[in-house]
């Protein structure tokens, strides 16, 4: 692949891989060893962290379709080797973030993935695309557990700054781009309607009612965590 063409993109357009695919099998061990380079390199590029996750997840029985897709992310790679994240000097220091997440978008589950990204300063400093566990039968429940996921990241993070001696003494906001999943987090009236949520994806309203996180709304086209869930 060191001489291949490069590419601006991902993915084609519309791709949609599922482990029942009519195509022949695949090398696994050199699939593997592939994919486990770029999720190496994921902990550097957060835009290629979603479709790395998602090839990732067709290791045990790779068809060529999966292997065609891991190529057009090798040539994108090369088209982009020059992306970095800059950091710079910033009077700010305040701990922001974003969460989102798609829905039922996998073929073969119909489960959702969540992603968020977080900012310091001049550049995001922590990033995640990962599968939920459940299926989810809205657009605010799938918000919902995807901002409980962030909220998480975030408590861990204040607690690792406070011990580098550099505190948040400001609320932690988060940007969540469902309005419904932020009125969740706030009002308890809605909790007869999401008893079937699992009750540890509630522990978010305890840290709004705490005062160390609180989520704000965020037009789709400006929310950066949008790439963590999609092509």
């Amino acid at each position: 692949m060191q001489e291949c063409k490069p590419e601006i993109t991902l993915t084609m357009m519309g791709l949609k891989l599922n482990k029942e695919d009519n195509s022949k099998e695949f090398d696994s061990s050199l699939y593997k060893s592939i994919v486990g380079s770029l999720m190496y390199l994921t902990a550097t590029r957060p835009d290629i962290m979603y479709v790395v996750s998602l090839i990732s997840k067709f290791i045990e029985r790779p068809k060529e379709a999966h292997w065609q897709a891991t190529k057009r992310i090798l040539r994108y790679v090369k088209s982009t080797k020059r992306f970095s994240i800059l950091y710079t000097t910033s009077e700010c220091s305040d701990l922001i973030g974003y969460t989102d997440s798609d829905w039922a978008r996998s073929v073969d589950d119909r489960k959702n993935t969540s992603g968020y990204v977080f900012y310091m300063g001049s550049g995001a400093i922590s990033w995640a695309s990962k599968k939920q566990r459940i299926v989810a039968l809205s657009t605010a429940e799938v918000e919902y557990v995807a901002a409980t996921a962030a909220a998480c990241q975030a408590i861990w993070m204040r607690r690792m700054l406070r011990s580098l001696c550099e505190e948040q003494t400001k609320i932690t906001v988060i940007f969540c781009d469902n309005s419904s999943a932020i009125a969740l987090s706030k009002n308890v009236v809605f909790h007869k309607r999401t008893k079937h949520i699992d009750t540890k994806f509630h522990y978010i309203r305890e840290l709004v009612n705490n005062g160390e996180i609180v989520l704000v709304h965020c037009r789709t086209q400006e929310h950066v965590a949008d790439i963590l869930k999609k092509f």
